[in-house]
């Protein structure tokens, strides 16, 4: 909406700009109080001498020389009909007297944005981030809402992508905030990101009560705004993949792609293929799910989104793997990895790194994978932080089909895809990156707090190694620090698969008494498959 048409005014009264909420209480670009006053005659003061104008000639014929001067003194605050009589002699619009303002400013700062959008889509998030702040600082500066929205919505996304993820909550609340009195299509966007961030942080729950929340409200209202939908229902998928509740993954993915003839955003289209081709590998329809993430990959090269595009090879090697073929599914990972660290983008190429870590495991060259593990773990809790049970905390057991995303939600690390269930990496890098990517791209490690599914992954994969190595007692321990930090995910398939691996470690060990244990907490994830703890499903469109 253009700021311009919210502008309101009292004839014969002082004049008010009553624009969106500056986001301190007050509404910015108000014109009251003397130093509107004052401000306003400077603005007219400045504009008659640029144009050589006397006074008097600005004055005439509906005020006198002396009303000029009083005002351009700060000592009077001008009418509506003053202002309009002002702006109309010296060439300037009501608004840009009334604000300072030029009604280019808008046009200017939209530019900008764009400008922005493209160094994060083809660059690094760091230097585009600097064009978002120059863009807010600005637009807070003229009073410009809905753009230094869009500037804070973009300081957002590339907090995601460099994994401060606590940074991009602030950001998007804020976004919330600034927009609280718009309609909630308005805010969704913002909403989306700060689910992203709360799922990349492992808060499973917290992200679908988010989602879930935003459509109930969209519904309910009769707000059926298709581009609101279809941005919930394909950040839905990821975390309801990851929780198990694949039923509602399914559906999720049905009905956005009924929503997508609705919306001309291809970039959000080719976002929900790739969110389809999840729920599509968890039913192994692998065939189908290429296809879909084809038609994003085609999407993301027209637009040259470069960190989406590296999402496509990502996802297409977690299918290869899941079809068996490890030399191409290593050939995609190493694509997307060399892609997103080119990019510095530290929060998905870590995740990268442990899917691909699993595919060199299984092609037999556990060093190799070992190598890639061991940094990204350098500074994450102790590993044996849970004990086994039988003699261990039997509250940890998890498990993960696979320590890659299956976009099943039924593993340890999250399918690729743009929003995964890891956060951003965390702690230093004491080796360099494999493949001779720079090791900027690797400035933090994973931890309990960001990273905590992509952590419990690289701690399963590690424990497959020792265990297949022999050596028990390191495989008990990373399994263990697994299950600590995928407890708090609620990912319950990782973490069933996980129990099952514990419990044949501690049977082999002789220890029944804790393999039981482990066992049974397994059980407890699988009884009721596809079940959650999730409330009641949100309600739907009217399709």
């Amino acid at each position: 909406m253009n700021l311009s048409r919210r502008l309101s005014y009292r004839r014969g009264e002082e004049d008010t700009v009553a624009d969106r909420s500056a986001g301190d209480g007050r509404k910015a670009g108000t014109v009251t109080g003397a130093e509107s006053t004052a401000e306003i005659g400077r603005r007219v003061l400045k504009l008659r001498t640029e144009r050589g104008f006397t006074q008097r000639m600005l004055a005439e014929p509906a005020y006198t020389a002396a009303y000029v001067s009083t005002l351009e003194a700060g000592k009077v605050r001008p009418s509506e009909a003053a202002l309009r009589h002002l702006a109309e002699r010296l060439g300037v619009s009501y608004e840009e007297l009334a604000t300072g303002r030029s009604p280019h400013d808008a046009t200017r700062l939209r530019a900008a944005l764009t400008d922005a959008r493209r160094a994060l889509a083809t660059g690094a998030a760091e230097d585009a981030a600097g064009l978002f702040a120059e863009v807010r600082d600005e637009a807070e500066r003229l009073g410009f809402a809905e753009e230094r929205a869009s500037a804070l919505l973009g300081l957002g996304d590339c907090a995601l992508e460099t994994g401060d993820l606590t940074v991009a909550r602030d950001h998007f609340e804020a976004v919330e905030r600034l927009l609280s009195g718009e309609p909630l299509p308005r805010r969704v966007p913002a909403i989306r990101g700060r689910a992203v961030a709360h799922l990349l942080a492992g808060e499973l729950r917290y992200s679908c009560y988010l989602l879930e929340s935003a459509i109930d409200e969209l519904n309910a209202s009769g707000l059926h705004d298709p581009y609101a939908l279809l941005l919930l229902y394909t950040a839905a998928i990821a975390p309801y993949m990851d929780m198990g509740a694949h039923a509602r993954a399914v559906r999720a993915a049905e009905l956005a792609l009924a929503l997508a003839p609705s919306v001309d955003d291809p970039g959000l289209i080719a976002r929900m293929h790739r969110g389809v081709a999840r729920t599509l590998i968890a039913e192994g329809r692998t065939a189908e799910a290429d296809a879909s993430l084809a038609k994003a990959q085609e999407l993301y090269e027209q637009l040259r989104i470069h960190t989406d595009l590296a999402h496509c090879h990502w996802m297409r090697g977690y299918v290869h793997a899941q079809d068996g073929n490890l030399e191409r599914a290593e050939r995609e990972l190493r694509t997307a990895r060399d892609m997103l660290a080119s990019k510095r983008a530290a929060l998905f190429t870590v995740q990268v790194e442990v899917e691909l870590a699993d595919v060199l495991r299984r092609r037999g060259r556990t060093a190799e994978a070992e190598a890639l593990l061991l940094p990204l773990l350098a500074h994450s809790p102790a590993a044996g932080a849970a004990s086994a049970p039988g003699g261990t905390d039997t509250a940890h057991a998890a498990g993960g089909t696979d320590t890659t995303a299956a976009p099943g939600g039924t593993d340890t690390t999250a399918a690729p895809g743009g929003t995964d269930t890891t956060a951003a990496p965390s702690g230093t890098n004491t080796t360099p990156a494999p493949g001779g990517t720079d090791t900027a791209a690797y400035e933090a490690g994973l931890t309990a707090d960001r990273g905590a599914v992509h952590a419990g992954g690289a701690h399963r994969l590690l424990g497959l190694i020792a265990d297949e190595r022999g050596d028990a007692e390191a495989a008990e321990e990373h399994y263990c620090a697994a299950l600590s930090l995928l407890e708090r995910t609620g990912a319950a398939g990782d973490l069933a698969d996980l129990c099952r691996l514990l419990g044949d470690l501690l049977r082999r060990e002789g220890r029944l008494e804790a393999a039981m244990d482990a066992y049974r907490t397994g059980l407890g994830h699988r009884a009721a498959p596809g079940t959650t703890t999730l409330g009641p499903a949100p309600a739907e469109p009217p399709m």
